[in-house]
C-alpha cells in the first residue's frame, strides 16, 4: 500500500500548506499537520486528534509517514542500549543509546548497511541496501530520546552520526534529518550537540563548508600514513590524505569549527610513537581534536586492541605537542552496540538474508 503513497516526510511546510490550501483546508491546519507529524512523532494520521476526519481520510487518500519501531533491544551491563530500528519496508538499522554522568547521547545511523567495507567495522561487511530518509533519521532520534526519558529520566544532550552507514553518502537526507532535528518544530536541539562522522569524502566535507553547517564534523581518520590507511579503509585510495587536508582546511575556513579527528588505535599495526608523529604532523593542516578509540574486537576480526601502555604513550605524545587529546573507552561491548560492532550479529544476518532475497 506504502509504495502507491507518497512519504508526507519528504514534504517542507511550504509543500504541505500548497497540498492542504488547494484541498480546502484551513491554513491553520498546516501547522498542526506538521507538528503531529515532526514533534509528535505519530506512527499513523489516525492519531492526530485534533485533526477533522475528513481531513485523515485526505491525507491517508495520498500519503504515508516512513515511520520506524523498534524491533528489539538489548542493554549493556553499563547501561548502553542498543535498538535495531525495522523500517516501514522491512529493513533494519541499528541505533545506541549511551549514557554517561553527565550526558546521554544517541548514535544513529544514516544508512542500512555501508558501501566503504573498512576492515575493521562490522556495518562494513553487509552490502549497503539503501539511504535512510530524513523522517528515518529523525525517528532514530525521536524513539532514543523517549528511551533516554523513560530509562534515565532526562533527554538526549548529544547526538553522533556514527552508526551504519556514511552519513556523506546520503547528504541530503542526513541535513534535511538534521534540520527538523534541530527545528523548534521538531525536537529543537541544537546542532552544536550534533556530530556528523565521516570515513572522508573530500567533496563533501568541502560542501559541508560551502553549506556553512552549525553540526560539529568528525573524521574517521585512524592512520596519518596513505599506505596504512588505505590497508584499513578503501575510501583512502580516492580520497586521500592530500585530498582530506585541502578539504578540512576549507571547511575550517567556511565554518571556522574545529573537526574532531577519531584514531582507532590497533594493537602493533597504528599503536608506535612513529604514528603520533604522522599524525602530529597531520594535525598541522587545520586545528583539530583528537579521540583516540580503543579497538572493540568483531567476529573473525583481524585486529586487535592495542595494550594499554602503547595508548598512554600514544597520548601523551600528542599532548606534548600541544594538541587536545581524549582517550574514549568504549560502552556497550558486551551487547555488541560499542564503536565498530554494529551490525556484528543480529541486524547483519537479518540484512544478509534480505540481500539474498
Amino acid at each position: 500500500m506504502a509504495e502507491k503513497l507518497e512519504n508526507i516526510r519528504n514534504l517542507n511546510i511550504d509543500d504541505l500548506k500548497s497540498f492542504l490550501v488547494e484541498n480546502g483546508e484551513k491554513a491553520f491546519r498546516v501547522k498542526q499537520v506538521y507538528e503531529w507529524i515532526w514533534k509528535k512523532g505519530v506512527r499513523s494520521f489516525a492519531e492526530m486528534r485534533n485533526i477533522p476526519k475528513t481531513t485523515i481520510a485526505l491525507l491517508e487518500e495520498k500519503y504515508f509517514i516512513d515511520c520506524i519501531s523498534i524491533s528489539d533491544q538489548q542493554k549493556s551491563n553499563d547501561g548502553t542500549i542498543k535498538c535495531a530500528f525495522k523500517t516501514h519496508d522491512g529493513h533494519i538499522t541499528e541505533g545506541v543509546l549511551i549514557p554517561t554522568s553527565k550526558r546521554v547521547t544517541a548514535c544513529i545511523s544514516s544508512q542500512v548497511g555501508c558501501s566503504l567495507a573498512c576492515k575493521f567495522c562490522a556495518t562494513g561487511r553487509l552490502k549497503l541496501m539503501r539511504n535512510l530518509t530524513p523522517g528515518e533519521i529523525y525517528d532514530q532520534v525521536l524513539l532514543l530520546n523517549n528511551l533516554a526519558k523513560e530509562q534515565y529520566g532526562q533527554h538526549l544532550t548529544n547526538i553522533v552520526f556514527m552508526g551504519m552507514g556514511e552519513p556523506l553518502l546520503n547528504y541530503k537526507n542526513t541535513l534535511l534529518g538534521i534540520e527538523r532535528i534541530t527545528d523548534e518544530i521538531g525536537l529543537g536541539i541544537s546542532p552544536k550537540r550534533i556530530t556528523v562522522s565521516t570515513a572522508g569524502i573530500g567533496k563533501m566535507i568541502q560542501k559541508l563548508g560551502d553549506d556553512e553547517v552549525k553540526f560539529n564534523l568528525a573524521l574517521s581518520l585512524h592512520a596519518a600514513n596513505e599506505a596504512k590507511r588505505s590497508d584499513i579503509m578503501e575510501i583512502n585510495d580516492s580520497n586521500n590524505l592530500e585530498v582530506l587536508a585541502d578539504s578540512l582546511k576549507h571547511f575550517y575556513a567556511r565554518t571556522g569549527m574545529r573537526p574532531t579527528f577519531e584514531y582507532i588505535i590497533f594493537k602493533n599495526f597504528n599503536d608506535e610513537l612513529s604514528d603520533a608523529a604522522e599524525l602530529a604532523d597531520f594535525c598541522k593542516n587545520v586545528p583539530v581534536k583528537i579521540n583516540i578509540i580503543e579497538y572493540n574486537p568483531i567476529d573473525d576480526g583481524e585486529f586487535q586492541q592495542a595494550d594499554a601502555h602503547k595508548v598512554d604513550a600514544f597520548a601523551n605524545y600528542l599532548e606534548s605537542k600541544n594538541l587536545i587529546v581524549n582517550v574514549r573507552r568504549s560502552r556497550g561491548k558486551d551487547i555488541d552496540a560499542a564503536c565498530g560492532q554494529l551490525a556484528n550479529k543480529n541486524a547483519s544476518i537479518a540484512l544478509k538474508e534480505r540481500a539474498l532475497k
